[in-house]
C-alpha cells in the first residue's frame, strides 16, 4: 500500500528529510550530510530512514541545484539569438548598480557573453504587427556557426515578441532542425511581457539552466524508480507550487530559489493550523535567516527578485528576504567602534567557537551558550559544545574591546543579531502597509525557536508558534504544495479604453492552455483551481499592482475601484482623479494534490517535569533559575508560564519571562508575549 509521503530539502550542510503516513498523518524526520552530488545525499538519506520507496505515493522535492549553478557561473556553453541591433540589452541592463557609490564595484557579467550573443534581421513594432519576417538565410547562418560551436542551449529574445512571437517561433524551428536535442527557450514562451531587458534576461537564465536541471532531475527521477518508486518526481518552484520533471524541461529557471519558498509555505500553513490567517515566517538557520509573510491567507508574491544582482529573473516568486544573521554569524565591531553581527559568518566549518575546530571569532551561538539559552548537548547528544570556549571567544571578542562582563557582552552580541532580524521583518510587514500587532510569528529552523520571542516583543507581535520539528519545518513544506503553474499575456491600455469582451477573451485563451498543461501532467479537471489577476497602474507609472478579477469578466469599473483600494493598502494614498491603466492579464492554476492531514492529539492532562534546572540570562544583570524541557514529554494541552527552555533534537526554544506557551493539539509550541494584544 502506498501511503507515505516523502519530502526533501537539500541544504547546503545538511539534507532534510520529512516522512509523513498518509493514514495516521504522522511525521517522522531524518537529517543527513549533503554531497558533492546532491542525489548521493538523497538517497543516502532514503535508505538512512529505512524508506520502502514502493510504498511512496508522493515524493516532493526542493533542490538547490539551480541556484548554485548560478551563483557559481557553472553553466554550459548558451547562446542568445537577437534582433539586429539588439545583442547588448542584457549588458546594458538598467545602467544601475546594487551600490551605486561604491565607484570600483561593477556588476557581474552576463551569463552570455557578448561573442556568443548572435543577431538576425526581424522586426516587430509595439502594437505586433510584423515589421520584417525572419530572414531565413542569416538564421540558418546562425544555426550553423552555433552547432559548430558546440553550444548547449540558446535563448531567442526578439524585440517585442511579448505582442507576436512568430518570427521566434520560426527561429526556434530553424533551430531544432539544425541542432537537434538541443534546448531552445523562447521570450515569448517564456515570459510574454514589456520590459526587453527582464525578458531577455529571463529567458538567457530559462536557456542556461535547461542542461543543468533536466539532467539533475533525469539522473534523480531514475534513481527513484530504481530504488522502487513508480510516481512523477514533484519538484518545488518559486512561486510556491511543484512541477513535474516535463515542465522543468521548458521552465528550468522557476527552480531557481526553489529551497526558499518551502520554509515560507510550511509557515503559512502551520499558523493557519493554529488558528492564524496573518503570519510571518522567520526562518534562521546557521549562517541566514528568510523573512516571508501571508496574509489573509495568501503568502506575498512578487515578480521583482534575482540571483545576482542586475539581471532578473522575472517568474513569480514568494517575496522572501534573506539576511546574514544566523547561529555562525560573527560578532565584529566596525571602523566607528560599534559592535556589529554578521553577514559574515562561521559556516558549518569551523563553525561557531564553542564547536572546538578552531574559530576564536564569537558567534551568536557562543552568544547563547554564555547565556545558557543553549545547552551543551544538541542534536540528541551527537554535538557536544564547549563552554568554555564560548566564554573565551566572547571575552576576548567583545568583552574587553568594550569594558563589558561576558554575559552583558553575550546579550548584546544577541541584541545587534535581533535588531537585524527585526529589521528585516519591518521590511517585509511595516514598509509594505502591514502592522506587524495583526501577525503571528513563526519561528523555525535551526535557530529561529532561540530568537523568536525576543523579536516578537520587539515589534509588539503577540504569538511566536514553533513547530514540532523547527529544524526541517523547510521540508515540511514540500509536502503541502500544489501544482502550479503562471501564465499571463499583455494587454496595455487606459482602462477607459479597455474592452471586457476582449480581456475575457485572453482570460478564455490563457486557461484553456492552463488546462492543457496540468491534463499533460496527469491533474483531472476537478482539481484544477484558476486564479485571475490583472496589474494595473496609475498612468505614467511603470509599476504595477495585481488585482483580483472575476469570471466572467463583464465591466471595467470594479476592477479600476479594487486597483484604488490595493494602492491605498499598498502605500497609503489613492488618486481618484488619475487616470488607470491595465498592464497584464494573469492567470495562476492550481492542479490539487491531494494532502494527508497532520496527526492530531487530544489533551492528556498530564504534566510533564523538567529534565534538569539551569541557570539562564535572559537579560544582562541577572541569571534566572530555569526548568528544562525534552520537547518530546510535552503533551497536547500542556500549559506553563515562562522563563523555561525546551530542548529538541533539531533546535531549542526559549520561552523567555513574561510569557506563557501552549502545547495545541498538533503539536506546535505557542508563545503568547503578555501585554500585547491578541490577534
Amino acid at each position: 500500500m502506498q501511503n507515505l509521503r516523502v519530502a526533501v530539502d537539500v541544504g547546503g550542510t545538511f539534507t532534510d528529510i520529512c516522512i509523513m503516513d498518509e493514514t495516521t498523518g504522522r511525521i517522522r524526520v531524518e537529517k543527513t550530510s549533503s554531497s558533492a552530488d546532491p542525489i548521493d545525499g538523497i538517497m543516502s538519506g532514503v535508505e538512512k530512514a529505512g524508506i520502502d520507496l514502493s510504498k511512496v505515493a508522493l515524493f516532493s522535492h526542493g533542490t538547490t541545484v539551480a541556484t548554485n549553478a548560478l551563483i557559481t557561473r557553472r553553466l554550459p556553453r548558451t547562446a542568445m539569438v537577437c534582433t539586429r541591433g539588439f545583442r547588448d540589452v542584457i549588458e546594458i541592463r538598467r545602467a544601475n548598480k546594487e551600490d551605486l557609490w561604491d565607484t570600483y564595484k561593477d556588476v557581474v557579467p552576463p551569463y552570455v557573453p557578448r561573442r556568443d550573443r548572435l543577431v538576425v534581421t526581424e522586426r516587430v513594432d509595439a502594437q505586433g504587427g510584423i515589421v520584417a519576417t525572419l530572414d531565413e538565410d542569416e538564421a540558418r547562418e546562425v544555426a550553423r556557426i552555433l552547432k559548430r560551436r558546440n553550444v548547449a542551449a540558446v535563448a531567442v529574445c526578439f524585440m517585442n515578441a511579448f505582442m507576436n512571437g512568430a518570427n521566434e517561433r520560426r527561429m526556434k524551428e530553424i533551430l531544432m532542425e539544425v541542432m537537434p536535442g538541443v534546448p531552445v527557450s523562447t521570450s515569448s514562451e517564456v515570459l510574454p511581457e514589456i520590459f526587453e531587458h527582464e525578458r531577455f534576461s529571463t529567458t538567457v537564465a530559462n536557456a542556461a539552466l535547461s542542461p543543468v536541471v533536466v539532467d539533475y532531475t533525469s539522473r534523480l527521477g531514475k534513481r527513484l524508480q530504481q530504488d522502487g518508486y513508480v510516481r512523477d518526481l514533484l519538484l518545488l518552484h518559486t512561486g510556491g507550487g511543484v512541477m513535474t520533471p516535463k515542465s522543468v524541461e521548458d521552465f528550468a529557471a522557476r527552480l531557481a530559489g526553489s529551497g526558499i519558498a518551502a520554509g515560507a509555505i510550511a509557515s503559512k500553513y502551520i499558523a493557519e493550523l493554529c488558528g492564524f490567517r496573518n503570519s510571518i515566517g522567520l526562518d534562521m538557520g546557521g549562517t541566514s535567516t528568510d523573512v516571508s509573510l501571508a496574509y489573509d491567507g495568501q503568502s506575498r508574491i512578487t515578480k521583482d527578485w534575482f540571483i545576482e544582482f542586475g539581471y532578473p529573473i522575472r517568474f513569480s516568486s514568494i517575496e522572501v528576504l534573506t539576511i546574514g544573521a544566523g547561529g555562525g554569524s560573527l560578532a565584529w565591531t566596525d571602523e566607528a567602534g560599534s559592535l556589529r553581527n554578521g553577514p559574515q559568518s562561521a559556516g558549518a566549518n569551523p563553525g561557531p567557537a564553542c564547536y572546538a575546530k578552531g574559530n576564536r571569532q564569537p558567534t551568536n551561538t557562543d552568544a547563547n551558550v554564555v547565556l545558557g539559552r543553549l545547552g551543551t548537548s544538541l542534536a540528541g547528544g551527537k554535538i557536544t559544545l564547549d563552554a568554555d570556549l564560548a566564554f573565551e571567544a566572547v571575552r576576548e571578542g567583545v568583552a574587553e574591546p568594550f569594558g563589558l562582563e561576558p554575559h552583558s557582552a553575550a546579550d548584546a552580541i544577541i541584541r545587534v543579531a535581533n535588531a537585524n532580524m527585526s529589521d528585516a521583518v519591518r521590511l517585509i510587514s511595516i514598509s509594505r502597509g502591514y502592522d506587524p500587532r495583526d501577525f503571528a510569528l513563526v519561528a523555525f529552523g535551526g535557530a529561529g525557536a532561540l530568537h523568536g520571542a525576543a523579536i516578537a516583543r520587539e515589534l509588539s507581535i503577540p504569538a511566536v508558534i514553533v513547530p514540532p520539528n523547527p529544524g526541517v519545518t523547510s521540508a515540511l513544506g514540500c509536502l503541502l504544495v500544489d501544482m502550479q503553474h503562471d501564465f499571463s499575456e499583455s494587454y496595455l491600455k487606459p482602462a477607459n479604453d479597455a474592452d471586457a469582451t476582449a480581456i475575457e477573451d485572453a482570460f478564455v485563451r490563457l486557461e484553456q492552455e492552463a488546462l492543457e498543461r496540468l491534463a499533460h501532467e496527469g491533474v483531472a479537471d476537478k482539481d484544477v483551481l484558476l486564479q485571475r489577476s490583472i496589474d494595473m497602474m496609475y498612468l505614467g507609472q511603470w509599476r504595477s499592482l495585481a488585482v483580483a478579477a472575476p469570471a466572467p469578466v463583464t465591466d471595467i469599473a470594479p476592477l479600476v475601484e479594487a486597483f484604488h483600494r490595493e494602492h491605498q493598502r499598498e502605500y497609503n494614498f489613492r488618486r481618484d482623479e488619475t487616470p488607470v491603466s491595465l498592464f497584464r492579464i494573469n492567470l495562476k492554476a492550481v492542479g490539487m494534490v491531494p494532502k494527508a492531514s497532520l496527526a492530531k492529539h487530544e489533551p492528556t492532562g498530564l504534566i510533564p517535569q523538567p529534565k534538569t534546572r539551569r541557570s539562564v540570562w535572559f537579560a544582562a544583570d541577572a541569571a534566572v533559575d530555569t526548568p528544562v524541557y525534552e520537547r518530546e514529554t510535552l503533551p497536547a494541552g500542556f500549559v506553563f508560564k515562562g522563563p523555561a527552555i525546551v530542548e529538541q533534537l533539531d533546535s531549542t526554544v526559549v520561552v523567555p519571562p513574561e510569557t506563557t506557551a501552549e502545547v495545541d493539539t498538533y503539536l506546535n509550541i505557542i508563545i503568547r508575549i503578555e501585554g500585547e494584544s491578541n490577534v
